[in-house]
């Protein structure tokens, strides 16, 4: 087992006043060597936007983009038709493919947005661009992993499709739980909220662990917890 321990401390950050922005791996003015991806995941950035402000309309081509809301909600209008608004629960899923455009913005007078957005390098260049979200019940990952994304050839029952063998998944965990998550691929474990013990490693909000070259993480939470785990190829 090998393991690669980011510190929520250790992120890059970004303050341009209507976004503060997180940047676990390389992206835009934050450049480290050291953090440029985890196997086919490039991007995980923590962005809060402030309200009535957003992101301009602007483009994306091969990638697999992925929005995570974490508080308030997200209007989305993009260049193939889609004109929605993301909040929380849901999970919306962009294949960029030959090209897009669009654009995020907070229509809340008074609350600020947080969300996650993922990148993950795609299976395959060049497809039709492709856009999804759902909302996803909480129920569903009361200890235990609910799949939100898998791969659009083996898509796992109730998730949303992507262009790479990749797989994300969130669990709600009860103080004490102790569970263990089995790996496809590398798995990237990102704690939204709470503190938990990864193959003793102890995890407080925001920090993230990476583990390849097993077949089984061993987890407990050690209070209340919600834990995203994003499991892709490395290579």
């Amino acid at each position: 087992m090998k393991k690669i321990i980011h510190k929520a401390a250790s992120r890059g950050y970004a303050d341009h006043g209507w976004l503060r922005s997180y940047h676990t791996f390389s992206f835009a003015s934050y450049q480290n060597s050291e953090r440029m991806n985890f196997g086919m995941l490039r991007v995980l950035n923590d962005d809060v936007v402030q309200p009535e402000m957003g992101f301009g309309t602007h483009p994306h081509r091969n990638m697999e983009i992925i929005s995570i809301p974490i508080s308030g909600a997200l209007s989305h209008t993009d260049s193939i038709g889609n004109k929605r608004s993301i909040e929380v629960g849901e999970v919306q899923v962009m294949s960029a493919g030959t090209g897009l455009k669009h654009s995020e913005f907070n229509d809340s007078k008074i609350d600020a947005v947080n969300f996650l957005q993922l990148w993950i390098i795609p299976e395959i260049e060049n497809i039709t661009p492709y856009y999804n979200q759902k909302i996803f019940e909480a129920l569903e990952r009361k200890n235990k992993f609910q799949v939100l994304v898998s791969p659009k050839d083996k898509q796992v029952v109730g998730s949303l499709p992507i262009n790479q063998q990749g797989y994300i998944s969130m669990i709600d965990l009860d103080k004490g739980f102790e569970t263990a998550y089995d790996l496809k691929n590398g798995a990237y474990f990102f704690l939204i909220e709470g503190e938990v013990l990864i193959e003793n490693e102890n995890l407080k909000k925001r920090d993230a662990i990476g583990i390849i070259e097993t077949n089984k993480v061993n987890i407990k939470a050690n209070k209340s917890s919600k834990l995203l785990v994003i499991d892709v190829p490395m290579i």
